[in-house]
């Protein structure tokens, strides 16, 4: 087989398959440029989903006439600059971009035209088609510099590829987002997108710093993202994390609203993903997912940026210390929003109500439990108990006798302006013996009762094995688990781990491992299965997730079925002691999976129900 060198005009056409994947990553190439460039507004114009025009217009520094033929040459950058000794390192990068292949590659499958100006000089034009350069010629440009950059009739040169291109719809969907996600990075810059001559987004400038990128995630990601978003900031051995994550209950139904920005890059990282199911693993179902918004700063040497053509993926020289310092924050996050549950529960609340035009004519009848007085009549409590851990672990404490409420006893009257302070207010009715409803000062607080002591249960359960540790069963004849010997070596490295997680193992032989005792919770489990599930949690996050989110599902299910029912009628006493403990304990605004536990309507939201404002 014969060896040829291939012509430039090829090599840059494979080096844009690489680089160029589709409109969407072509506007990504030229607006990371423009940021370099120190730019502070980005006008951003895409006619036909990028394929037929791509215009980006910015205020940076500009390009001179001797350096707009370099920017169209290969390798030719000037994100890169030589130490005293010539050497160029790449092992920090602190630029969006370093390659130099952008703008010849798309130039070489397309049509392509740059102008720019310095300030105080002529601004100058470049053209390319199809790899082809012309010369440059002095050129009209609005502002004092900047440049501006157009790149028309995409994979024109290369027909084979166009035919791979999505819809313009899909290719249109795909350029917003990209533009989103470089706005979400860059708060402090204007960035403006036409599409077809509309405008689809409109982002100003906003101050640097945490308020200024609040605003910014509120107008990418909606205007509720800010009432239900958690502030994450915490450094660990110079790695920097910020950024905001929604409260469980403010959750999706995909995975599509978590972004990772990385030195201002935004990439996409399995890293995330692991990450962010493991700090929630207590608080949503497998099928929700949260919103979130993280920024990791750390120094260029630990992250290598050069492991993708195109810049989206990164690769961190310690990713463990990373992904340990997202899972910390987020859970130092949900443990400080205490019971807070997302405000969008109380407006889908109010949105199922409709204000009704005529009362239907009704004849009153005996109801049971109607003493006569216009009050319910309490059943006595009942202590619940959870077949579980222990008693401490699964029982509500509720203080003080059963409440009658009679006319005859109007001093039995719970105090109730003073319990209204309390953020979850006074208990003052039981609806279909499921649903509490409490006052405070200035609206009223809607608790499933069975959902909120799922979670007490729940919490008490995981603080018992925190400080007993897991109690462990051993089996009959140790199980050899066959694996491959790198799963095998992997997860026998880790036996120490796992013991504090009531699953003993060791390595047996180069492809296995002896499992001898494992945990109490999971009864007669697949023990092969699982240690596989682990196997692969160690090879791809670092960590056994499998085991315990196993253990936490086992804790879960015990919890519900050891927790208050919905149908059991409650005293006063009783609600407002569940309420109390509700206050006290992290996490409580929402059940195992998820669900809010409590909704909170404000009395101006109710007054205008009634049309009292």
């Amino acid at each position: 087989m014969t060896i040829r060198r291939l012509p430039p005009e090829t090599v840059n056409r494979i080096a844009a398959g690489e680089v160029v994947e589709r409109p969407s990553s072509a506007l990504k190439e030229l607006v990371e440029n423009a940021l370099d460039a120190g730019a502070t507004k980005v006008e951003i114009q895409v006619d036909h989903g990028g394929l037929a025009r791509i215009l980006v217009a910015d205020d940076g520094s500009g390009m001179t006439a001797d350096e707009l033929p370099l920017a169209v040459e290969r390798h030719a950058t000037s994100k890169l600059a030589p130490s005293a000794e010539g050497v160029y390192d790449l092992l920090n990068i602190y630029t969006l971009g370093f390659r130099g292949e952008a703008l010849p590659s798309i130039g070489s499958v397309a049509r392509l035209s740059i102008s720019a100006r310095v300030k105080g000089e002529d601004a100058c034009r470049i053209l390319v088609d199809a790899g082809a350069v012309g010369p440059v010629s002095p050129a009209a440009f609005p502002g004092p510099h900047g440049a501006r950059i157009e790149v028309t009739d995409l994979f024109y040169a290369t027909p084979a590829r166009l035919k791979f291109m999505k819809s313009e719809r899909a290719e249109a969907l795909a350029v917003t987002e990209e533009v989103k996600r470089q706005a979400m990075a860059h708060e402090a810059v204007a960035f403006t997108l036409d599409l077809d001559g509309r405008r689809a987004l409109r982002f100003a400038a906003e101050a640097a710093g945490v308020e200024g990128r609040l605003r910014r995630l509120s107008e990418v990601l909606g205007r509720d993202f800010a009432d239900n978003a958690l502030l994450i900031d915490q450094t660990r051995e110079g790695v920097r994390l910020t950024g905001y994550a929604g409260l469980p209950t403010y959750s999706r139904g995909n995975a599509q609203h978590q972004y990772l920005f990385v030195n201002g890059r935004p990439v996409r990282d399995r890293l995330i993903g692991g990450a962010l199911r493991a700090a929630y693993a207590d608080f949503l179902a497998r099928d929700r997912h949260p919103v979130a918004a993280l920024y990791v700063e750390l120094s260029a040497e630990e992250v290598d940026v050069n492991v993708h053509p195109a810049k989206a993926e990164v690769r961190f020289r310690d990713p463990g210390l990373v992904r340990g310092l997202i899972i910390g924050a987020l859970r130092h996050a949900l443990a400080a929003a205490g019971h807070r549950s997302a405000t969008t529960t109380a407006q889908g609340a109010l949105g199922g109500f409709r204000p009704q035009g005529a009362v239907p004519s009704y004849t009153p009848t005996a109801a049971p439990g109607w003493r006569g007085s216009g009050m319910w009549s309490q059943s006595p409590p009942v202590t619940t108990l959870l077949p579980g851990l222990s008693e401490r672990s699964a029982r509500v404490e509720f203080e003080g006798p059963p409440l009658e409420y009679a006319e005859t006893q109007p001093e039995a009257q719970p105090p109730v302006q003073e319990l209204e302070d309390f953020p979850l207010g006074a208990a003052r009715a039981q609806l279909h013996a499921t649903y509490i409803v409490a006052q405070t000062r200035d609206g009223l607080v809607i608790v499933d009762q069975h959902a909120a002591h799922e979670r007490l249960v729940y919490e008490r359960m995981k603080t018992e094995m925190s400080e007993g540790g897991v109690a462990r069963q051993a089996l009959l004849l140790p199980e050899v688990v066959e694996l491959d010997p790198a799963d095998a070596e992997r997860v026998a490295s880790r036996a120490e781990e796992l013991a504090q997680l009531g699953l003993v193992l060791e390595a047996f032989g180069p492809g296995a491992v002896l499992v001898r005792e494992t945990p109490a919770l999971l009864g007669d489990t697949d023990v092969a299965g699982l240690v596989r599930d682990i196997a692969d949690d160690l090879a791809e996050a670092g960590q056994a997730l499998a085991l315990s989110e196993r253990l936490a599902e086992v804790c879960g299910t015990m919890a519900c079925h050891g927790s208050v029912r919905a149908g059991r009628r409650l005293s006063a006493p009783e609600m407002n002691a569940l309420l109390r403990q509700m206050e006290a304990t992290p996490h409580s605004g929402q059940c195992n999976h998820g669900r809010p536990t409590y909704v909170e309507l404000k009395l101006a939201d109710v007054e205008r129900l009634f049309g009292r404002r």
